[in-house]
């Protein structure tokens, strides 16, 4: 049905600056919502930003000013600028997909990519 390839993420030091991307293809004719989610061990995935297919956004208090998400809503692409990186964004970052509608009608799941490590360290 949807299939979410992420790329990006790695190691970079504090302060530095990392950009995600997230490609989404298959039976898509539209997505309402697409953006991250992270999650360290022994934590729930919690939300860093999200775009709207209207252009609306929201970030995570703990990243406003830091990081900037965009959308291509034509190509069912998305970004995420990473800038000053603290080590508590140390995380697996998801990609997701949610209120997605294709030619075999409306989705009623959010759809996940596989994950990418992002790591803050000196």
């Amino acid at each position: 049905q949807v299939q979410l390839v992420e790329s990006g993420g790695g190691l970079v030091q504090p302060g530095g600056s990392l950009k995600l991307s997230c490609a989404a293809s298959g039976d898509i004719l539209g997505i309402n919502v697409m953006g991250w989610y992270r999650q360290t061990p022994g934590n729930e995935r919690e939300l860093v930003a999200a775009h709207t297919r209207t252009g609306s956004t929201n970030y995570a208090d703990s990243v406003k000013g830091r990081f900037t998400i965009s959308r291509d809503g034509a190509k069912n692409w998305v970004s995420m600028e990473m800038n000053s990186l603290k080590p508590e964004d140390t995380a697996v970052y998801f990609c997701y997909a949610n209120g997605v509608w294709g030619e075999s009608g409306y989705y009623g799941k959010p759809y996940w990519g596989q994950g990418t490590q992002v790591t803050v360290s000196s």
